[in-house]
């Protein structure tokens, strides 16, 4: 799934106008205009399409959890750092934390996309990588994940003839 997509299905299902994303870019210490923001909610079909990195995604998410959840003290004034490595099970994990979601949160936003999980299979989600227990999260969690999180925010049926 690539960053772009993500920040699209993101903004649509925490219903957030350009400003807040803007704002929460800037919680980061990202400095983003709007045109610039227009041009990464584009599909890449589209004309003056910009792919969003794994460093500007990671400020993304970082704003996002600073947005929601507000600054830790021991960071007060330090801009994050982007994270480069950036992959679907840290995207995870961000948005976990962003919303404050628990294990049985998570579980009840993926049954609202029609996937049952159990607590072990989550939990290896967001073990360390060389954990003996870690799975990698794929594109199509990740988007069931945000699809889940669409119906709950927003009371959109999940429409599984798509």
């Amino acid at each position: 799934m690539n960053n772009n997509d993500i920040l699209r299905r993101l903004r649509y299902a925490l219903d957030f106008s350009n400003p807040v994303m803007i704002d929460i870019f800037k919680q980061s210490g990202c400095s983003m205009e709007q045109p610039t923001l227009i041009k990464l909610l584009k599909k890449e079909e589209e004309d003056e399409f910009i792919a969003c990195s794994n460093p500007l995604m990671s400020l993304f998410l970082d704003g996002l959890i600073i947005h929601k959840r507000g600054r830790r003290e021991s960071d007060a004034g330090l801009p994050p750092k982007p994270d480069a490595s950036l992959n679907n099970n840290a995207i995870l994990k961000k948005l976990r934390i962003a919303l404050d979601l628990k294990e049985d949160d998570m579980i009840a936003v993926m049954a609202l996309a029609g996937v049952k999980i159990s607590k072990s299979e989550l939990s290896a989600l967001f073990r360390t990588k060389g954990h003996k227990h870690y799975k990698e999260c794929g594109d199509q969690f990740l988007r069931n994940f945000l699809q889940g999180l669409t119906t709950r925010n927003r009371n959109v049926a999940t429409d599984k003839s798509s």
